[in-house]
């Protein structure tokens, strides 16, 4: 039996809290369905100044359910959404499943090329989209099997006065689109459709990977394991009815469609919605509804820290912090603490994992390893089983490096009509994540790095994330991303890329010499590059594949 048999990190959890936990729905439809059951008249979603019930959303997503049933929508068939942070994403959502489909999410930022690709692969055959991407949408269509476009406002579902993050924004119905609206009016009152319900094993959504190791791919996330990580939020955090969600996270995005959505239609708890991140505009909405549970990318609490009217905001409903999705600095947990008060939980998951796979329990405080810097990422969460292994695929000790492989109800069945990349990366259905890292004795669990993002110095391997991390103690770096770049004496050499808090000056040189004092010869930087903004995807994870590459081109 190996230390990970043992389940060392059980002695970490809360008390109280147990080891295993039951699905408690038969599907994620139903899981709402309850919540509809029991509190029809609760607050549901919060989105700028206006508000909609439980039974509001479950008599829209009826009446659409009835509507993509008329035009064609049957069991299993996939429909993609493509929109920002808007009411009529859980609308949507909802109604699919209603229909007895299947969400596919689509990042409202892909362009044409992107997107074809993910209609073609999924097979959708109806697409929701924002009006503004309707152009997008019919581009593409013709080489895919979409045979209805639905349209949608930021505008529909606003109260009486238009936010200023909205000023501007004009309708754009096209004539040969559907309107969602006009949809759910002219069904109004009808009955969801007539079909099977979903079961545990059906795919709920089909969410793409990023594709930066290839083409995207589309996990299949099923109803077991959207209930079960909505339950885990739930239970874990000790999330109840007295809670608002804060949505700054993408809904397309794992972390959106399960730490927001699902969550909410389980407990149910309103949602707050605001189209698309902005600083000063999720700062407004923390205050207007009292925020007291979000779960984000750390560039959200980082943008928070620096916006101009930081000084002033009153954060303090704010008590239940988790960050997910990119690697977080322990200076930039410190830092949101000092300013703000919360303490940033850490928490670990992929779209192959529904979500979280560890957590921080939220009664302590994630230890930093002395040797590397890294703040842990958690602990398993319940019913899961985490261990690191080597390259021959045998368990490592506690403090070896070696990749994180992960099973449990969370973990998806496969990849879409992908039989090959299934078999690779979940060989009889443990998921082997390519992320790097390693068990401490007491059970938390460290990332290092991406295998594929080890810099190769002379022999020397380095990960970017210990310099990374290095970079964030200096107090003018707002954001940081190292890559490796060609070196002619060293093969690779060590370059970072800087963003600055605002009013504040650092040169390259002083940020080297940061560096040199603190870490190993062959680690820190021999370039230092500063930028206004390093590029990031939508979920907030900075692109270092942009980086290196007109760094190494």
């Amino acid at each position: 039996m190996s230390i990970y048999d043992q389940r060392p990190w059980l002695g970490v959890y809360d008390q109280g809290t147990p080891a295993e936990i039951e699905i408690e729905h038969p599907s994620a439809l139903a899981m709402f369905r309850a919540a509809a059951r029991s509190a029809p008249d609760r607050p549901l979603l919060h989105y700028f100044d206006a508000t909609r019930t439980v039974a509001e959303v479950d008599a829209d997503s009826d009446a659409l359910a009835a509507g993509l049933a008329q035009l064609g929508v049957a069991p299993g068939d996939r429909v993609a959404v493509f929109l920002q942070n808007v009411p009529q994403w859980m609308i949507t959502m909802l109604a699919v499943w209603k229909a007895g489909g299947i969400v596919v999410p689509i990042n409202p930022m892909l362009r044409e090329r992107e997107l074809q690709v993910i209609l073609a692969d999924s097979g959708a055959t109806t697409l929701v989209a924002l009006e503004s991407l309707h152009p997008v949408a019919t581009a593409v269509q013709p080489g895919t099997a979409v045979r209805t476009i639905i349209t949608t406002s930021e505008l529909d579902y606003l109260g009486e006065d238009v936010p200023k993050l909205l000023a501007g924004t004009a309708r754009t119905k096209a004539a040969d689109a559907v309107d969602l609206l006009e949809l759910i009016e002219a069904h109004r009152g009808a009955a969801a459709p007539d079909v099977p319900e979903p079961g545990l094993d059906d795919v709920a959504f089909l969410t793409y990977t990023s594709g930066t190791t290839g083409p995207p791919k589309g996990a299949m996330n099923t109803h077991r394991n959207v209930v079960f990580n909505a339950r885990t939020y739930r239970d874990w955090i000790h999330l109840g009815r007295d809670d608002v969600i804060l949505g700054v996270a993408p809904l397309f995005h794992i972390t959106g469609l399960i730490g927001h959505l699902a969550v909410a239609t389980l407990i149910p708890a309103p949602l707050v919605l605001g189209f698309r991140f902005d600083a000063g505009t999720t700062l407004d909405l923390i205050e207007r509804w009292r925020a007291t549970f979000v779960v984000g990318a750390i560039p959200v609490f980082v943008a928070w820290m620096n916006h101009e009217t930081a000084g002033q905001r009153d954060l303090s409903s704010l008590t239940k912090v988790y960050s997910g999705g990119a690697p977080v600095a322990p200076a930039i947990v410190e830092a949101f603490e000092k300013q703000f008060g919360p303490y940033i939980h850490n928490a670990y998951g992929l779209t192959e994992t529904t979500s979280p796979s560890h957590v921080g329990p939220p009664a302590g405080r994630a230890p930093v390893d002395p040797n590397s810097g890294a703040l842990s990422i958690g602990v398993p969460v319940f019913n899961t089983m985490v261990r690191i292994v080597g390259d021959d695929g045998e368990d490592l000790s506690a403090g070896e490096i070696g990749e994180i492989v992960t099973s449990g109800p969370q973990v998806v069945p496969g990849y879409w009509n992908n039989p090959e990349q299934t078999a690779h990366a979940l060989p009889d259905g443990v998921l082997h994540t390519g992320d790097v890292g390693f068990m401490d004795p007491a059970g938390w669990f460290y990332i290092v790095d991406r295998k594929k993002d080890q810099i190769n110095a002379g022999g020397y391997k380095i990960w970017p994330r210990e310099v990374e991390d290095v970079l964030y103690e200096h107090d003018a770096v707002r954001e940081a991303a190292v890559v490796g770049v060609p070196d002619s004496y060293r093969g690779e050499t060590v370059k970072a890329f800087v963003s600055l808090k605002p009013g504040r000056t650092a040169e390259p040189a002083d940020l080297i010499a940061h560096c040199k004092e603190r870490m190993a010869a062959y680690k820190y930087p021999r370039q230092v590059e500063i930028l206004d903004e390093l590029p990031k995807t939508v979920s907030g994870k900075i692109l270092r594949r942009e980086l290196r590459g007109p760094a190494s081109g």
